[in-house]
């Protein structure tokens, strides 16, 4: 299979096992939400943020397994949502018109999300209940919000790094982050080490724009010191269709929808992930009703 080189993830156990790294380049995702949304940069920094962290946590599960990320803050840009499954994401923000920038240009993603919010992280995991995990944000930030999460939530001590840049034009340039989590047994003077240097290390977004790879953000941050597993592709993929939007429509009621053949004697429907747009005529919603109201004679 070939791999995009802008949309992958590269897994890692780095210090003889002790730390998992993943690092993801996920350009081509944060061009295809822009431009799907119409997104403006500090919403577009936002959204892709959360995309890439999205994708990332949906790679440390088994294939299928469903994850739901909700980021709700304060801020203008309101609820970013975000869909995820084996690392193939969809994603939408409430408010896709943010530019807030800080008096040096680099964009203010934090206040546009908000201090003051949660994240909720819902995993469905095929076999069980869907498990539901919130916390609160400490930064609107993303990256920090989701490191909080990570110790908070999961009990894993973690280090989140995400990044999207854009050129002059003010379209997705690089993007990419990374998840380093300390597993069981790690030592103290290599959990020192690795906070030594991602304080110090340049931003991913700012590696990627160099052209680095995600296994050389992987040495950037070990010094060398990993063993690769795994490098799968990532990807910005809506499975929405008109059934699964009839299928919404079905479970309105028979009153419902007769009520909008009467008055309107059609529905629009538009998925808000991909933004294509799904027509039912008078005759699909007919069909609906006289469905419906087959079942009720049979029950």
């Amino acid at each position: 299979m070939v791999i995009s080189m802008n949309n992958y993830l590269q897994k890692a156990y780095c210090f003889d096992g002790t730390v998992r790294i993943y690092a993801a380049i996920t350009t081509e995702i944060c061009q295809k939400a822009q431009n799907i949304h119409h997104l403006w940069p500090t919403s577009c920094a936002a959204l892709g943020r959360c995309l890439t962290i999205a994708a990332i946590m949906s790679s440390t599960y088994k294939s299928q397994e469903h994850l739901t990320i909700k980021v709700c803050g304060d801020g203008p840009i309101g609820q970013i949502t975000i869909e995820a499954t084996d690392g193939i994401v969809r994603g939408f923000v409430h408010n896709p018109g943010v530019y807030l920038s800080y008096n040096n240009g680099k964009l203010n993603v934090a206040d546009a999300v908000g201090r003051n919010g949660y994240i909720e992280v819902i995993k469905d995991l095929s076999m069980r209940q869907p498990f539901s995990s919130t916390v609160e944000l400490i930064s609107g930030e993303i990256a920090e919000d989701f490191t909080y999460y990570f110790a908070k939530s999961e009990q894993i001590p973690s280090a989140v790094g995400l990044g999207v840049l854009f050129d002059t034009e003010s379209k997705v340039k690089a993007a990419g982050g990374f998840l380093v989590q300390i597993m069981p047994g790690c030592k103290e003077e290599t959990i020192t080490k690795l906070e030594n240097k991602l304080a110090k290390m340049p931003s991913c977004s700012s590696l990627i724009e160099k052209g680095y790879s995600a296994l050389e953000i992987i040495n950037e941050i070990t010094d060398g010191d990993y063993e690769i597993l795994e490098k799968k592709e990532l990807k910005y993929e809506c499975p929405c269709s008109k059934e699964r939007f009839r299928r919404g429509l079905v479970s309105l009621g028979k009153e419902e929808i007769k009520e909008i053949l009467s008055v309107d004697k059609k529905a629009s429907i538009q998925c808000n992930f991909c933004k294509k747009n799904y027509e039912f005529n008078e005759q699909d919603l007919q069909n609906i009703i006289d469905e419906l109201t087959s079942k009720e004679r049979n029950i």
